[in-house]
């Protein structure tokens, strides 16, 4: 039991130190004591708050900055755009991420030593990657889509694809949709939360006789989705 002790208060001590190297850890658990938010973090989140960034966003950016920290071991104002170019190569060379996953991590540490720390780097000391020929997608005709749509399991997921094809609503708009959301008299639905918090009312597909019963049953059962 002792030597089971040491051990854990070994471990909680290495979290502790790695926290505060870092100097950027949101929270860092030592036992029954966990160690503050820190100054760095604090002031960046502030910074974006008061740019009414959205919650999504802020987390990112913070988990970005994170991240960056974490590679070198450094607290993220110790470091520079040396730094940067050898975590963008890491990013998209080692690890491979999407174009759009680093453009993300980039528009992040833009964001920290720029309206964070207030250092002025050119703008071509953190460059954001070129993304490559997209091919375009296949669109599907009609007759496909109404196949892909036959071919559901159940009624559930048969309700859940007619919604996505129909109104062009994107999965984490489906996920958040109330049954109050609908309006079965306009034959609209109302997206309070789309993407950059934006609100839109599509139209339900006339072919739908009962839209309400419908959306209940994908409100019902969406959560599985």
């Amino acid at each position: 039991m002792a030597d089971q002790n040491e051990a854990a208060g070994a471990a909680d001590a290495t979290r502790r130190v790695k926290g505060e190297a870092f100097g950027f850890a949101e929270e860092y658990c030592t036992g029954h004591k966990e160690v503050p938010v820190t100054r760095l973090r604090k002031v960046m989140l502030e910074e974006l708050q008061r740019r009414n960034f959205s919650s999504d966003t802020i987390r990112g950016y913070l988990g970005a900055v994170e991240r960056f920290a974490r590679f070198f071991g450094k607290p993220p104002d110790q470091l520079g755009p040396d730094h940067i170019r050898q975590w963008q190569a890491h990013l998209l060379h080692e690890r491979k991420l999407a174009v759009g996953t680093v453009v993300n991590h980039v528009a992040a540490l833009r964001f920290f030593f720029r309206r964070t720390l207030k250092r002025r780097f050119p703008p071509d000391s953190i460059p954001y990657p070129k993304y490559p020929h997209q091919r375009i997608p296949r669109v599907l005709s009609p007759e496909e889509v109404a196949r892909l749509i036959d071919a559901a399991g159940n009624l559930q997921a048969r309700a859940i694809l007619m919604a996505l094809y129909s109104t062009g609503m994107r999965r984490s708009e489906l996920v958040r949709l109330r049954v109050e959301d609908i309006d079965s008299e306009r034959m609209v639905v109302h997206i309070l939360k789309g993407k950059r918090r934006k609100r839109r009312s599509p139209s339900i597909p006339a072919r739908s006789r009962q839209p309400r019963r419908c959306w209940i049953r994908i409100h019902n059962r969406v959560s599985s989705f």
